[in-house]
């Protein structure tokens, strides 16, 4: 299936294609040579989206007209040589070059050139700069141009930082004003224009400075203000003046979770699967069989000791694909054997036990009155304004629900699960600082020394201009200033304090403590997770987890855990490029350089503390020009710390760590990854610590690099392979997805749930655990019906009409999954759409799956031919005897 941009198939006489100037994928109907229809379709649910007049295609790249001279035929290029061309090559006649800072750049992109290895195929500054000598030009330059003649010059000024309070940056801006100077002021958006407005007018009326007459306001974007003295005019943006970065906007896309841990899509031959009544067999491939005229096509499955079972496609439903937590590879069942009942009805109860539990403990947390805070305050609401970006629909879905939980009377507990980067410590913030806006202190409890740190920067800036107090309690802090921050904090002067598992000691005394955040809580140890439960029972608690949960899970969880799921990403995410490949010095140089070359940084991670710093001269050797930091969970404090600050802070290109910075380290300036002996890492390692970059607007690279003369397994291959090509709307990424989410239910459900999974499929658990649920709450149990029919009629998927066997799986399974007549209706729709009319074979199997609803309906169990009539068996007798009377009446 077309899921990605550049991506085409062709099925009969449907071509699906996936322009990379389009928002969707586009479906062309032909007959013959002829166009019937062309239509846009969603890429996850490949169904039509809107019909299209006409289409405009673009190549990839346009007939060249650049020269070849640099290009050297001895270096493989040659024959592609001709392919090659410059961006200036498709620009118009009348284009306007503006060149800004000439020199400089010249400078630099001839030492980007000396940089490289093999620069051969890349176009020289000359060459670059003699056909731009073709057009019109404007050069602006700090310090000016060789021809006076020509010379415009004027005087601008950089203007001063301010401190980005929102509380102090108008009187600051007032401060540095000439009599007579008027202020350009560049907003991101109108809502934030209209609030510097009211600002400047509340300003005014505070302090009689008449700022308001003196000061424009106007949509736009603007990176650095500047000062025209000669015009005394000032130019500034919004987000210079309080210190923030410019909102991201635009549609959100949410990714593909509801498909990633229950889709055949990526069934191959050899995978294990689960038979709902005789248990885990190992998948075989399918095969057509016919018995008299009667074709239809079947599963193969090998059940212990080779024994082989046939199942109709009409009853795929009974078969789900293993999905287990890693390194478990279950046994094969015995076919017609009783193990397998046994084990399903543990499971069964092992999981109505733990379901019951939790009813329990939510119900006591009922019971008990908790802190109850008022809406939000006007306080609150400039808060969050403040966010400087734009918050995704799973982000106000959630902050919608924390907001309800703690203006509820009793105590919330709620889980925030999401994937990296999605947003989950903006949500916390929200509770944090409705919390405290309601007069209570705030415990953030993190599982390392540096997440701890991120989080109080993070945090502080984020409330740098509100009056809130944030301290931070780790190793990093020496012991007079913790005795100082306990002290205040007993006084109730520390509002929000961040820590590691110190916070849980009992010198730690909080007199009004009303929310505790909690990151990763499954990462600490079992005396602080005892101490937890204390907690929960007196105080709001929030729980953040980076590794998101299936949505079945969720689903079956709904009514005894509340939880939240993250699952939209920025739709401004640049893919991260991610290579496989051998140490080789000559690509860390290169991918490091290129880096550097844009002002970025470089993450190494090495997860061997005895010789790393083998490993750190040897990167300095390769790259000479790199300032190199190590940092682990080994090290001294100060050393740490100052390891981590001079990264931060921009005064170190490379940060040689540990699996220390797996969690929670964000810094946007970073956005290329070396990952040293990747094949050790499980794929949830390996997606989380690739989570760490990619976090701006630039591409972000991440390598994963084995040793040479090491043998890699077959397994880790295939992991490492998935995780290179996977993309989050692609079929590779519901399988790098699958060991993280089975990560996060046992992190949810504990580990011996995570045993309960292993025993039976994730997909079956899912199913055990929600009838368990039901049955708690008298609700009616959820099962898959269906009426045995048993009629002489050829029912399939021609491999003329559906090529693809993963695709045909999908089919029968949706197929047989159908439980209403809308959504047989809308899978026929679906197939005509994707692939043209609807051969016999196929129609009839969609001829009975309607007769199969009809049937349930009627409460027939059975329907097959005898002696030329149809023959309907009804579940009882009784029942048959009262519909025969109501036919006759």
């Amino acid at each position: 299936a077309v899921e990605l941009p550049g991506e085409f198939s062709i099925h009969g006489g449907i071509l699906d294609l996936f322009p990379a100037t389009e928002a969707d994928p586009v479906r062309i109907e032909l007959f013959g040579d002829e166009i019937e229809s062309i239509r846009s379709f969603d890429a996850e649910s490949q169904k039509r989206l809107a019909d299209l007049a006409s289409l405009s295609l673009t190549i990839a790249a346009d007939k060249p007209t650049a020269t070849t001279d640099n290009r050297s035929p001895g270096n493989g290029t040659a024959p592609f040589a001709r392919f090659s061309e410059s961006l200036l090559d498709s620009a118009p006649a009348n284009l306007l070059v503006i060149l800004s800072d000439l020199q400089q750049s010249i400078s630099e992109g001839r030492l980007y050139l000396q940089r490289l290895a093999n620069p051969t195929g890349l176009f020289g500054v000359d060459h670059v700069m003699a056909r731009l000598t073709t057009w019109p030009s404007v050069t602006v330059d700090a310090i000016g141009v060789d021809s006076f003649e020509t010379a415009c010059r004027f005087s601008i000024e950089p203007m001063e930082r301010f401190s980005g309070s929102r509380r102090d940056a108008l009187t600051e801006l007032a401060e540095v004003l000439n009599p007579g100077d008027r202020v350009l002021l560049c907003c991101h958006n109108e809502g934030e224009q209209e609030r510097l407005r009211e600002l400047l007018v509340q300003h005014d009326a505070q302090f009689s400075l008449g700022l308001a007459e003196r000061v424009a306001t106007t949509p736009g974007m603007l990176r650095r203000g500047f000062r025209i003295p000669a015009r005394q005019l000032i130019v500034l943006s919004d987000s210079e003046l309080f210190s923030r970065t410019p909102a991201r906007t635009g549609t959100k896309r949410r990714r593909a979770d509801s498909r990633a841990i229950d889709s055949f899509l990526d069934l191959k031959e050899g995978d294990l699967v689960v038979h709902i009544s005789h248990g885990i067999a190992r998948y075989r491939g399918m095969k057509m069989t016919q018995v008299l005229d009667v074709q239809e096509e079947q599963l193969i499955l090998e059940f212990r000791d080779g024994v082989t079972v046939f199942v109709p496609s009409s009853l795929i439903h009974l078969v789900q694909k293993y999905i287990g937590p890693a390194k478990t590879t279950p046994e094969l069942s015995r076919y017609g054997g009783t193990s397998w009942l046994r084990k399903k009805d543990q499971v069964a109860e092992a999981v109505s036990d733990m379901a019951t539990d939790m009813l329990r403990l939510q119900a006591d947390r009922n019971s008990k009155p908790g802190l109850i805070c008022r809406a939000d305050s006007h306080l609150q609401q400039e808060f969050e304004k403040a966010f400087p970006f734009t918050e995704t629909p799973d982000q106000l879905s959630a902050i919608s629900d924390l907001k309800a939980d703690m203006e509820n009377s009793r105590p919330m507990d709620r889980l925030i699960c999401g994937d990296v980067g999605f947003g989950k410590t903006e949500v916390a913030m929200r509770a944090v600082f409705k919390a405290v806006d309601n007069g209570r202190q705030v415990a953030v409890l993190v599982p390392t020394t540096v997440l701890a740190e991120q989080h109080y920067r993070t945090f502080s800036q984020r409330m740098a201009e509100f009056p809130v107090t944030v301290e931070m309690l780790s190793r990093f802090r020496t012991d007079a200033e913790q005795r100082e921050i306990l002290k205040r904090l007993k006084e109730g002067k520390v509002d929000i304090l961040i820590g590691t598992h110190r916070l849980v000691s009992k010198d730690v005394q909080f007199p009004s403590l009303g929310l505790l955040v909690i990151d990763e809580e499954q990462k600490f140890g079992v005396k602080v997770k005892e101490r937890l439960k204390q907690m929960r029972a007196e105080v709001d608690v929030l729980t953040l987890t980076a590794t998101p949960i299936p949505r079945t899970l969720h689903m079956s969880l709904l009514g005894i855990r509340d939880i939240s799921s993250l699952t939209t990403p920025p739709r401004d995410r640049v893919p991260i490029e991610t290579r496989v490949g051998r140490f080789d010095e000559s690509l860390v140089r290169s991918a490091v350089i290129r880096e550097l070359n844009r002002g970025g940084q470089v993450y190494f991670v090495h997860n061997r503390v005895h010789d790393i710093h083998e490993l750190q001269m040897r990167l300095n050797r390769i790259v000479p020009e790199a300032t190199v930091v190590i940092a682990h969970g080994q090290m001294p404090e100060d050393e740490l710390e100052a390891a981590m600050l001079a990264f931060v802070g921009g005064r170190a290109d490379i940060l040689l760590a540990t699996t220390i910075i797996e969690s929670g380290l964000d810094i946007p300036n970073a956005n290329t990854m070396f990952i040293h002996q990747a094949d050790i890492y499980g794929l949830a390692d390996l997606h989380q610590l690739r989570g760490r970059v990619g976090r701006d607007r630039h591409r972000a690279y991440c390598y994963l690099l084995l040793e040479d003369g090491r043998i890699v397994t077959t397994k880790a291959t295939r992991r490492l392979k998935a995780i290179e090509e996977y993309s989050e709307l692609g079929a590779g990424f519901r399988i790098a997805m699958r060991d993280l989410e089975i990560r996060g239910a046992g992190n949810i459900l504990g580990t011996e749930q995570s045993g309960n999974i292993a025993a039976v499929g994730y997909e079956l658990y899912c199913q055990l655990l929600e009838n368990a649920v039901r049955s708690l709450k008298k609700e009616p149990l959820r099962y898959q019906r269906h009426c045995r029919i048993d009629l002489p009629v050829s029912s399939f998927l021609p491999d003329r009409y559906v090529d693809d066997q993963k695709q045909k799986i999908e089919i029968y399974r949706r197929m047989s999954q159908a439980n209403t007549l809308d959504q047989l209706s809308e899978l026929e729709t679906e197939l005509r759409d994707r692939f043209g009319p609807i051969p016999t074979p196929a129609r009839r199997m969609l001829q009975l799956r309607e007769l199969n609803l009809r049937a349930l309906s009627w409460f027939v169990e059975n329907v097959h031919l005898q002696n030329g009539f149809a023959v309907l068996r009804y579940r009882n007798a009784r029942l048959m005897r009262m519909l025969s009377l109501l036919h006759k009446d």
